[in-house]
């Protein structure tokens, strides 16, 4: 940045914002880089007349050489809210910085009309490119940081529905897991099934790991501490889905499984399930309509 003289620049575009203006939408809805499938002429007219007339007014009142201190604040706040919102419509990083950087060119060309002495306008080109350069590359970092907050918004709400915790009788919950089982998720899964267990009062509680596909010590780990957190809220656990596999994984790491009932299938879960509550399945008999008879549940006796 060319210190020791103020900058003319500014005042040359307040003095031609109209016609920079004009030839900045120009080029901008000629670009590729513009993407008119995600935004329409009227809001991006909008937001090139904002910016400019605030680009302009701050440059103006000088401080061009910190371009990242409290002078130019309201013109990073504007750009912040246009890439947060840039980065939920689907721009890239490239593209939302070239909304900033194609304002060069009609800036450029006014610089060449306005100033006749080759070594003035080339210090006021290279003053007006340092800003508009520190601006893109504030815009690329806005809509990084926007784009990291949209994914993990994205995963929490991808686990919270991966987590569903469902009622198979009154009293007893399942809860299905799919995928790998790990810290952060666990925790999901914990606060899933313990407010479940509050809003059911439900006593037992089955989670089913036919869906996860490998079980290492780690994941063993996770299991153990749902389960004591389950038990802590008076709720017992039973482990489904142990594949042969599975179980020879947990014999060769030493993971102590003892003090949890575990079982093969959900069906099997669900029938230790149904003893504990005092439940049990029987058939009916001569049920007309069916070759195979209907069961239903009825209570055994204490």
């Amino acid at each position: 940045m060319t210190t020791g003289r103020k900058a003319r620049f500014p005042e040359i575009v307040k003095a031609n914002e109209t016609e920079i203006l004009t030839d900045w939408m120009g080029r901008q809805l000629e670009s590729t880089a513009t993407r008119r499938d995600l935004i329409g002429e009227g809001a991006l007219r909008q937001q090139s007349r904002d910016f400019l007339g605030a680009f302009v007014e701050t440059a103006l009142r000088g401080g061009l050489d910190q371009m990242h201190g409290p002078h130019w604040s309201g013109v990073r706040d504007q750009l912040s809210q246009l890439s947060r919102s840039r980065a939920e419509q689907g721009f890239s990083p490239i593209e939302t910085a070239t909304f900033v950087l194609s304002l060069k060119q009609p800036l450029f060309d006014r610089l060449r009309k306005s100033i006749s002495d080759p070594v003035e306008l080339a210090e006021e080109m290279w003053s007006a490119s340092v800003a508009l350069d520190a601006l893109g590359l504030y815009t690329t970092e806005a809509h990084q940081k926007s784009r990291e907050q949209i994914i993990n918004r994205q995963q929490q709400e991808m686990l919270e529905l991966s987590t569903p915790v469902v009622t198979l009788w009154q009293g007893i919950l399942a809860l299905p897991l799919i995928g790998t089982l790990d810290s952060a998720r666990t925790q999901v899964v914990m606060e899933s099934l313990l407010q479940r267990i509050v809003e059911t009062g439900s006593l037992i509680a089955i989670l089913d790991i036919t869906g996860v596909p490998t079980v290492d010590t780690l994941v063993a780990q996770h299991l153990l501490k749902t389960v004591a957190a389950a038990r802590l809220m008076g709720a017992d656990c039973i482990i489904s889905g142990i594949r042969p596999q599975i179980a020879q994984t947990i014999v060769h790491l030493g993971v102590d499984l003892n003090s949890v009932t575990t079982k093969a299938t959900l069906a099997d879960a669900f029938a230790i399930a149904l003893k504990r509550s005092g439940l049990a399945v029987t058939r009916l008999a001569g049920y007309p309509g069916s070759g195979q008879a209907p069961t239903t549940l009825k209570r055994t006796e204490d």
